[in-house]
């Protein structure tokens, strides 16, 4: 189910906070009725972002040893296929 709380809660209720996060569950603040931010458990962020940083680096070293300039879109495309594969 998906957790929605004021971003007063992160502040009010931590614990209750910490509990959904710690469970697997993304916790979605909102600030004045609109969403805020995501707090997610550093193994869910891990999971999301795995493979991200490595592909990223190979990309610039890539690009290093390139003159060519890439756009953000063929950046962006090569990071996914990597990511995908």
């Amino acid at each position: 189910m998906i957790q929605i709380k004021p971003v007063s809660d992160l502040r009010n209720k931590f614990p209750d906070i910490e509990k959904l996060v710690n469970k697997g569950e993304p916790v979605y603040l909102t600030k004045n009725g609109y969403g805020s931010m995501v707090v997610l458990s550093l193994e869910a962020y891990s999971n999301l972002t795995d493979g991200l940083e490595t592909a990223l680096y190979k990309a610039d070293a890539a690009a290093q040893n390139n003159s060519r300039r890439y756009s953000h879109e063929e950046v962006f495309e090569g990071l996914r296929r990597k990511i995908n594969d």
